[in-house]
């Protein structure tokens, strides 16, 4: 065997475009990646004039999803925790929910109350939730 420079990309990994102006898309352009986000759920317009989004890395669905999966492995069901409890406490450290921003907990918490699974309760220090 002999030893080879680098070979160029197969056909299928070269780029299909180069962007003459890197950094810089049309407007257009982002209004449909946009768009496609809004669509799949990891977007949500913050204004009437859509001037201000919010992306969100998971959709308030699948953040639900995975609150009550460890709500049910863990036999947590018919309980009670605040908000601090869910996304701080000790007992979700090692999980992908600990540490979520509140906003984006209460989407997941929205989510799961659509679905029947949780009900989002007023507390004397604040707000907490119960699932079912």
């Amino acid at each position: 065997p002999t030893a080879r420079g680098p070979r160029a990309p197969a056909p299928h990994l070269r780029p299909r475009f180069l962007n003459p102006r890197p950094g810089k898309l049309p407007l257009e352009s982002i209004q449909v990646v946009l768009e496609e986000l809004r669509k799949n759920g990891n977007l949500e317009w913050l204004d009437k004039n859509k001037t201000s989004f919010l992306i969100m890395w998971k959709r308030p669905e699948e953040w639900g999803k995975l609150i009550y999966q460890w709500v049910s492995k863990n036999g947590l069901t018919n309980s009670v925790f605040t908000l601090y409890e869910l996304v701080s406490g000790d007992d979700t450290e090692n999980e992908e929910f600990h540490g979520l921003d509140e906003a984006t907990l209460l989407r997941a918490l929205q989510a799961l109350q659509q679905e029947h699974k949780a009900e989002i309760i007023t507390l004397d220090d604040g707000r907490g939730v119960k699932f079912f």
